[in-house]
């Protein structure tokens, strides 16, 4: 059984502390890659440039359909990084195609895709109420970034930066 405090906890980014944030917008991660750091989870996938701007416009998650073709052109322009030995643009599309899990997953359990209500403190909002197209299609992107992480030259590679970087 989840802890209480837990389940009434506001949402993390209500204390976003952006100075402390290790992603800057005003950095082109791809003239200096040695300034990005891998972090959790998706951290960092919307603010990194030029890759939010060459991969962002491809993540689409609305149908299985969509999600299908956007899964798939994600990870190609994973597979093309990690040819052209651009580790940081590899690692953006690995977490781009979590973030389609994570996000159509999401929609599928929350009406909206809202998780808490801002109204009421944000107390979680309840859960089951989603879009059940949804589901298929955070399927299609969950063995796209699964693949991609199982990817050997991708976990070397990243296993490297992590001691070298961050």
């Amino acid at each position: 059984m989840q802890d209480k405090k837990k389940l009434n906890s506001a949402p993390s980014y209500l204390n976003f502390d952006e100075a402390k944030y290790v992603w800057k917008a005003d950095i082109n991660y791809q003239t200096h890659p040695h300034e990005y750091r891998v972090g959790k989870g998706e951290q960092g996938v919307l603010i990194c440039e030029p890759y939010k701007s060459v991969i962002g416009p491809h993540w689409r998650f609305k149908t299985v359909e969509i999600a299908e073709k956007s899964a798939k052109e994600i990870f190609k322009l994973f597979n093309n990084f990690l040819k052209s030995g651009d580790f940081v643009g590899a690692d953006l599309a690995r977490k781009y195609l979590q973030m389609g899990y994570t996000r159509a997953r999401r929609y599928a359990n929350y009406k909206g895709g809202k998780k808490y209500d801002k109204e009421n403190d944000y107390q979680p909002l309840e859960r089951g109420t989603g879009d059940s197209e949804k589901a298929p299609a955070a399927s299609v992107f969950y063995t796209y970034w699964k693949k991609a992480e199982q990817n050997p030259d991708y976990h070397s590679r990243k296993t490297e930066w992590k001691a070298k970087y961050g």
